[in-house]
């Protein structure tokens, strides 16, 4: 007998089908959004005959990262685990850590948290118009900048030095085709993403340079990725073990890219407890350091217990 919850088939007397689709629209989301569920173990646990204490939420964030829009493989297989967190205020765009502080970082500003006491222990001086992101390098923060909403775009990478917490430009891009939402330093060269928004997102690009800022290279992402981002684009990027791990704008999932054949192919989507934007790489925990938008957090993440992929392959 078949057992329906939101259109995912349960079957216990007949053998299990390879993809079960989710044909009607969760509440909420838009009429034009279909989802899949590739995983029959995944599909079941949908059922709450099955699984009672599953929350709406659960149900929600499972069937969005096995979306029908992404390659029937990619699958949730990583789950970062949430280690800690602390209120900050200014915890609206992004966060960074070294040993000994928090940084969250808002539009304007980035406030500096002491890791022992949470307690803020200073805030940046100068002018900043929109801060994205930033990350720890040669013990400074490096912070990506736009004019967002602005046009044309104009991006630049500020610097703070975290002794007299004072803001700088680093490198001013000018009007480079998008808005830098986040920078990174990875085996000696810089990353940066320039976001574009709207019905141009699917048009984000990722620029290498070398330390003269030279461009060694630049890609785009898979386009049917950006059907998961709405009208927004990528907020945070970092590298980590030979993947490129970057954020969307508000959901609490990661994005696993590698870079093969000249092309970035998706990996895999991984469950976060941030609220997407701006993360960075965390030198004290070895984790991975981001906010709660909604309940202004700095959030400390750990790698969770990595499964098998349905068919017995790791990706």
């Amino acid at each position: 007998m078949a057992r329906r919850i939101w259109g995912c088939e349960d079957i216990a007397s007949e053998p299990v089908q390879a993809t079960r689709r989710i044909d009607r629209p969760l509440p909420g989301w838009a009429a034009d959004h279909r989802l899949a569920v590739s995983d029959p173990a995944v599909c079941r646990k949908l059922s709450p005959m099955r699984r009672p204490r599953l929350t709406t939420k659960s149900l929600l964030i499972a069937a969005w990262l096995c979306s029908s829009t992404l390659p029937a493989f990619v699958v949730a297989q990583t789950p970062w685990e949430k280690a800690s967190e602390w209120p900050a205020p200014e915890a609206r765009q992004a966060a960074a850590a070294d040993e000994r502080f928090l940084y969250a970082i808002t539009n304007t500003l980035v406030a500096k948290y002491d890791r022992g006491t949470g307690q803020r222990v200073a805030v940046s001086t100068g002018k900043a118009e929109h801060l994205n992101s930033g990350f720890l390098w040669e013990g400074r923060v490096y912070c990506a900048h736009s004019n967002f909403p602005k046009l044309p775009e104009q991006s630049k990478i500020m610097v703070l030095d975290p002794e007299t917490m004072q803001l700088s430009t680093y490198k001013d891009f000018g009007s480079a085709g998008g808005s830098l939402t986040w920078s990174v330093r990875h085996e000696g060269n810089w990353w940066c993403n320039f976001a574009r928004y709207g019905a141009e997102n699917a048009k984000t690009f990722l620029v290498k340079y070398d330390d003269s800022w030279h461009e060694q290279g630049r890609w785009t992402y898979p386009p049917e990725i950006f059907h998961e981002l709405h009208e927004y684009s990528f907020s945070g990027g970092v590298w980590r073990d030979g993947s490129l791990l970057v954020t969307g704008h508000d959901d609490p999932v990661l994005f696993r890219f590698q870079l093969r054949n000249g092309q970035f192919q998706l990996v895999e989507k991984q469950a976060v407890p941030f609220t997407g934007q701006g993360i960075a790489d965390d030198p004290s925990t070895g984790g991975l350091v981001g906010i709660d938008r909604a309940r202004r957090k700095l959030v400390l993440a750990q790698p969770g217990k990595r499964t098998e992929s349905p068919a017995g392959q790791r990706p």
